[in-house]
């Protein structure tokens, strides 16, 4: 058989590729109910405790603030970014179906890219706005105004948007002529392109540059900003005051830490250490686990949110 006989086979072979299966949790038949359970209870928290989160930014003054009009950005990010994912798990999990159309697929890894993405760049952006306020505290009222902080928080929304279209498109336009099951339990990058055939190179190294730029510069800004903030805050004369500055920033870079930790270990590790066990847990942690923590860590470690949070619950006759 030549080159262009096995070339047209690839093609109609991916041409007749209608659907994926989706091997999530198959492989544990016996905790089919306990995980439906599980991850039915986790969604309801995330979508609950960060509408919660949005609704107090929102309504209560104190809390009117570019830091926390991040906050209630990035609650309903995490809101939508959770909803790509587990809605399909718990499906899958309840109709015991694990099959997901080859468009479902694109249209599921497209939104999971670009909320990834948006989360980054507003992580990015809050670590910014901490920078301002600590650092040029007198200037933090001009540089943070309103319109600045909408423009930021809309470039953070839609930056990803045109990158991971074309992105996207190119991924599924690989051929794909051997096995169609996915052993994973959405349609990340990692195991779609493991089951493309020919030749993936190109694709890899495409797979690494944006995450290097999406993922690793964005962590790095992080990482200076917070450099420049501690340094800012030990020379703070007041432990009152330096103990305030590390409590409103240590929630953030708790979230920094689990969210861009798991995604780089799984996007800019070494293709030959992936496994696809691995791959499932690091993704479970951070489309599933991280969200759900999230806003306990800003609620229980933020005073602000806190205080807010009781005068809402006071007000509905809740406490």
């Amino acid at each position: 058989m030549d080159g262009s006989t096995i070339k047209i086979h690839q093609l109609k072979n991916h041409s007749t590729l209608a659907e994926f299966i989706l091997l999530g949790f198959s492989d544990v038949p016996n905790l089919q109910v306990f995980l439906f359970g599980m991850f039915l209870i986790i969604y309801l928290i995330i979508v609950m405790s960060n509408s919660l989160i949005i609704i107090i930014t929102r309504t209560d003054l104190s809390l009117h603030t570019p830091m926390y009009f991040f906050l209630g950005n990035f609650s309903f990010l995490e809101i939508c970014y959770v909803s790509v994912t587990l809605p399909r798990l718990l499906t899958n999990l309840y109709t015991q179906d694990n099959s997901i159309s080859f468009m479902a697929c694109a249209i599921q890894m497209y939104f999971f890219l670009v909320l990834g993405v948006t989360e980054c760049f507003i992580l990015t952006v809050m670590a910014y706005d901490r920078y301002v306020a600590i650092c040029n505290p007198l200037l933090y009222p001009i540089i943070m105004n309103n319109s600045i902080c909408i423009l930021l928080a809309a470039g953070c929304w839609i930056s990803g948007v045109p990158v991971h279209i074309g992105f996207t498109y190119w991924i599924f336009s690989l051929p794909f002529c051997g096995s169609n099951e996915l052993n994973h339990f959405f349609c990340d990058i990692p195991p779609v392109v493991a089951l493309a055939c020919g030749d993936t190179f190109k694709i890899e190294i495409l797979i690494y540059v944006i995450a290097l730029l999406v993922v690793t510069i964005p962590f790095m800004l992080i990482l200076g900003s917070y450099v420049k903030i501690i340094s800012t805050i030990l020379k703070l004369p007041s432990a009152t005051g330096r103990a305030k500055s590390f409590s409103t920033c240590s929630s953030h870079l708790i979230v920094v830490a689990l969210f861009f930790g798991s995604g780089i270990i799984t996007y800019l590790r070494p293709k030959s250490s992936h496994s696809a066990r691995t791959d499932k847990f690091l993704s479970l942690f951070y489309t599933v686990v991280t969200p759900m923590f999230n806003p306990m860590i800003y609620c229980l470690r933020n005073k602000d949110v806190m205080i807010a949070l009781k005068r809402f619950l006071l007000r509905h006759n809740v406490l």
